[in-house]
This record gives C-alpha cells, sequence and structure tokens, in this order.
C-alpha cells in the first residue's frame, strides 16, 4: 500500500473530519483519481512526437496511455476529425497515490521559482488542476533522451463538495497551495 494512502487513512482524514466538522468518516473527501493530459498539436506535423508522448507518459504515470483523437475538424488549425493530438492516462487506487507522492515530494520541488501552486485552480466541485510547462521535473525522465518539452496538465478529482473541503484535502495531503 502507497504512504500516502496509510497516512491518509491514519492521520490526515480524522484531521480534515475535525476541521470541517463532519459527523461520519464516510464525509471525509478523498482523492478519486489522477488524470494526467498532454497535448500535442504539432503532432499535425511530425507523428513520432505521439509516440514520444506516449512513452514519456509511460514512464512518468507507471501505466500504458491512451492517444486522443480530435473531435472535431478545425480549418484554420488544419485539423481533421479523428487525427491524433494528445495522449492521457487516468490513475486511480494505489497507482494514483504513488503517482501523488512522486509528484509532491520530488517533483514539484524541482520546477524553478517556484512559490506554491494557485490557490484559484479549484473548479467549484473541489477538483484541482494544475498545468506544467516541462515534463523534465519527473526525475524518471533523462534529459538526453527529450527531443522537445511538452508541457501537461494535472487534475486530481476529489470527492469533495466544494473548494474548501478539496483545497483542506489537499492540503492535508501535502500539495503546496498558496494562502
Amino acid at each position: 500500500m502507497a504512504n500516502f494512502k496509510t497516512a491518509y487513512i491514519e492521520k490526515h482524514r480524522p484531521a480534515i473530519q475535525k476541521e470541517l466538522g463532519l459527523k461520519n468518516i464516510m464525509q471525509v473527501p478523498k482523492m478519486t483519481k489522477i488524470t494526467i493530459n498532454m497535448g500535442l498539436g504539432e503532432a499535425l506535423q511530425n507523428s513520432k512526437l505521439i509516440e514520444a508522448g506516449v512513452e514519456q507518459l509511460r514512464i512518468i504515470a507507471g501505466q500504458q496511455p491512451i492517444i486522443t483523437k480530435a473531435k472535431k475538424s478545425v480549418s484554420n488549425f488544419k485539423l481533421r476529425e479523428g487525427v491524433p493530438i494528445g495522449v492521457k492516462v487516468t490513475l486511480r487506487g494505489d497507482r494514483m497515490y504513488e503517482f501523488y507522492e512522486r509528484l509532491v515530494c520530488f517533483s514539484l520541488p524541482r520546477v524553478r521559482d517556484f512559490r506554491g501552486l494557485p490557490p484559484k485552480a479549484f473548479d467549484g466541485r473541489g477538483n484541482y488542476t494544475l498545468g506544467l510547462k516541462e515534463q523534465l521535473i519527473f526525475p524518471e525522465i533523462e534529459f538526453d533522451k527529450i527531443d522537445k518539452i511538452k508541457g501537461m496538465n494535472i487534475t486530481i478529482t476529489t470527492t469533495a463538495q466544494n473548494d474548501e473541503q478539496g483545497r483542506c484535502l489537499l492540503t492535508h495531503m501535502g500539495l503546496p497551495i498558496r494562502k
């Protein structure tokens, strides 16, 4: 079992319940999934970017990602329906907690000039989305094998009812959100 999962069950869940004033332990918010999305719009000209993105996301997440395809044709972007334009992976269970631990403990501290994550990235239902400008902050990625620096979006989905509960959960779990 992941360290963060046991820490959540034993330490953080009772503290969150007390802080939010919840009567039942089942009302305490928890993380349900983490979705990592890497948009590769440049793949229209260079199809090898999709293969490289799949490999890098597989190394980062520890799970095989899926290739996302365009839903609509957009002539201004020279985009046709069904053309591969990105990769994504959804993590649940122990893999989710392991990735979250690596993100909080190893990857985010490697970001240059890092002063914490913005508090306005909540969606109103307790879910948090953060954007990363480069995949090099993950220690699993080797700098020499990178042909192009790509960004990614990481969405942490919770069972929280509102942003206050989501913020309480994620700050207890170690996510460095600014005040």
